[in-house]
């Protein structure tokens, strides 16, 4: 092996080390947020979790589980749509995602009494995270697949397909458990999206803006 190729080798494995630290720090921030300040209120990050709320409520499933189940159900169903390359980073945040909810909500709980508060801090770790695994070119849940699949071949916004696909769910975990629950949820992805897109386009940055995909894809 010449020096030439044992540097790139080296640089390789050095972006390669960066890239995974990023993507578990994102997945593990938002599984904080949902764990400790937003499943306990039976608030939804996004469609897979809303889903995960209501296997919880009907079946006791662990969030953490119902979590995992739903994301990979959505990925697997659009994988060979999008490619099997770009599914595996996705893959590993839903996985360190729904671990740490699993390990967070046994060892940590939210030092407010207060659901707007526990609301607050769960959103803006959500957009946190999120920004983190966007900058590494990851989606952070299955259900963002469903809506780049559908924007592949129908050509549809997959903004616009996100918010449908969301709102249908936080409809359906409002009827079900309490209406109050879709109000929570509609505020958590607004304040999760404004952090997602105050990062990517700080307002003291004169630079042309960058839009980026900022409704919450579980």
């Amino acid at each position: 092996m010449t020096t030439e190729q044992s540097n790139y080798r080296m640089y390789f494995l050095r972006r390669l080390l960066k890239k995974g630290s990023l993507i578990i720090t994102g997945s593990v921030l938002q599984g904080f947020g949902m764990a400790v300040f937003l499943f306990p209120h039976s608030i939804p990050s996004g469609g897979a979790a809303g889903l995960a709320v209501l296997l919880n409520y009907w079946f006791q499933l662990p969030m953490s589980l119902g979590l995992w189940l739903m994301n990979i159900m959505f990925l697997l169903s659009t994988v060979h749509y999008l490619g099997k390359i770009s599914a595996l980073g996705t893959i590993m945040v839903i996985t360190v995602t729904s671990v740490s909810v699993n390990v967070l909500d046994v060892y940590f709980e939210s030092p407010f009494a207060n659901i707007w508060i526990d609301l607050l801090a769960g959103a803006l770790l959500l957009g946190v995270g999120i920004s983190i695994l966007l900058s590494q070119r990851v989606s952070n849940g299955g259900i963002g697949y469903v809506a780049l699949a559908i924007y592949k071949f129908k050509r549809i916004n997959p903004g616009r397909t996100l918010f449908w696909m969301n709102g249908f769910i936080f409809l359906i975990a409002a009827y079900v458990i309490d209406w109050k629950i879709i109000i929570l949820a509609v505020v958590c992805q607004w304040i999760s999206t404004r952090i997602v897109t105050w990062i990517y386009n700080p307002p003291f940055r004169r630079e042309t803006p960058i839009y980026t995909l900022a409704w919450r894809k579980k």
